[in-house]
């Protein structure tokens, strides 16, 4: 197979792989049967028309690469993505993920920034709604906790919504996590999510992408940053999703994979859960907790802190008790506990600080 070739060669040959990257109509899949037909990256960009054509590549496509290479100088390209403080992984480094490697359309490049060790750890993959409801994003917060807390490197999108809760509920565990982008890796989209961003890398994660770098997010993107996702992991948690979501593409993808799918029950009133309701229908795990998740994967064993009940005093678990797993106000709180508002304002610090809580605008609180 082409990437399994001498390491002095896959290091000669990675600015031509870099290169070809950059070719505006040159996908993963062209790239790849590029170097299958001619054995080398470079042999491939430098390739005369005739001889792209005979490795089928289409008319457009040969004319873009030949007219495009008159401005790409390959190491000049690869020592600029190296300098801005970008690493680079193609197929054929010892480093690619071995998952990503065996899906059907594997990236040819990918460029990271951050702890490329994270890529060889038990990866799941968490996506859901960019709409995400206060049910949705306590539940991504909790699961991609837990799933941290056992050892489990979250992967997820970097979106709006759900992905921003699963990135941030895994740092809170103290775990790493790895955010796939549908732009290049040098460009934070959405804007909102740059300390996010910076918490990842810092937090011994990794930022991946396909795109090279200065790669502005465009629609057709995001599906394939999606197969990523879930290639990267051995199943895919699909936490919110409308009826005609992203996320149900990234699902999609993961059975393409052969991987397991697990879908979050949510309110049958809410628009939001149609697509997980539809996911389980149609066969899919239920997760209510990580560890469902973690039985399917053999992984049961890993009982972990953040799966172990808490010793609570009386008042807290009282206050517990009286709060469902909807907002409800400091008020209203007070009323079923009981309780004083000093010492009722207390316990909940308490029981935030423990992360059994959260605090909502308003005074409203969330059990977790």
């Amino acid at each position: 197979m082409i990437w399994k070739v001498p390491e002095v060669r896959v290091m000669r040959d990675l600015p031509f792989w870099v290169a070809l990257s950059k070719v505006s109509t040159l996908g993963a899949r062209r790239i790849l049967r590029l170097i299958a037909y001619f054995g080398t990256a470079e042999k491939a960009f430098l390739a005369s028309m005739d001889d792209l054509l005979a490795a089928g590549l289409p008319l457009k496509a040969a004319r873009a690469l030949c007219d495009e290479r008159e401005g790409l100088d390959p190491h000049r390209v690869a020592e600029e993505v190296h300098g801005s403080g970008f690493g680079v992984l193609t197929l054929a480094c010892a480093g690619y993920p071995l998952l990503l490697a065996e899906i059907y359309d594997p990236p040819a490049v990918l460029y990271y920034r951050g702890d490329i060790d994270v890529l060889s750890t038990p990866c799941v993959a968490m996506v859901g709604s960019r709409k995400a409801t206060e049910y949705g994003k306590n539940a991504a917060l909790k699961l991609a906790g837990q799933l941290a807390a056992a050892g489990i490197t979250v992967v997820s999108g970097m979106a709006r919504g759900i992905d921003t809760w699963a990135h941030a509920g895994a740092l809170g565990a103290g775990g790493p996590t790895i955010a796939v982008l549908g732009c290049g890796p040098d460009v934070c989209y959405p804007p909102e999510n740059l300390k996010l961003r910076e918490k990842i890398v810092s937090g011994g994660g990794i930022i991946l992408s396909e795109f090279p770098p200065g790669t502005q997010p465009k629609p057709g993107h995001f599906p394939l940053r999606n197969r990523i996702i879930s290639g990267l992991s051995r199943a895919t948690v699909v936490v919110e999703a409308a009826e005609k979501s992203g996320a149900l593409i990234t699902a999609d993808c993961a059975l393409e994979h052969g991987r397991e799918v697990f879908a979050v029950p949510g309110n049958v009133n809410s628009p939001y859960s149609r697509g997980c309701h539809r996911l389980l229908k149609e066969g899919a795990a239920m997760a209510e907790k990580a560890a469902d998740i973690l039985a399917a994967l053999g992984m049961a064993e890993q009982e972990t802190a953040a799966v172990k009940a808490m010793q609570l005093s009386d008042t807290q678990a009282s206050v517990l008790e009286a709060l469902q797993y909807e907002p409800a106000h400091f008020d209203e709180i007070a009323d079923r506990c009981g309780l004083p508002a000093p010492q009722l304002a207390a316990t909940l610090v308490e029981l935030e600080l423990a992360g059994l809580l959260r605090k909502l605008p308003g005074n409203f609180f969330l059990r977790v």
